[in-house]
């Protein structure tokens, strides 16, 4: 494996997620309203609730910070591939 590729294995799986936890302390932080940094969870919540089920809350917060790390994983790819 390159060392290239390998820098980018550490950025997505380890960088991002502690990215995406400190970028969502930081918007709660500044005063972002909670609805807005949480609206894919809480979009997941309203897909179960009209399937009829019942997601607990832990399920849109993991959900909101998979989105997040999406965000900046995506981030982190287009960087790579420009740098190439």
């Amino acid at each position: 494996m390159s060392k290239p590729r390998k820098f980018l294995l550490v950025y997505l799986f380890v960088l991002a997620p502690i990215a995406a936890a400190v970028l969502i302390t930081a918007l709660l932080l500044f005063g972002v309203r909670p609805a807005l940094v949480f609206a894919p969870g809480h979009a997941v919540i309203a897909a179960t609730k009209s399937l009829g089920l019942h997601a607990p809350k832990a399920v849109g917060v993991i959900t909101t910070g998979i989105a997040w790390w999406a965000v900046i994983a995506t981030a982190g790819w287009a960087w790579d591939g420009r740098r190439r």
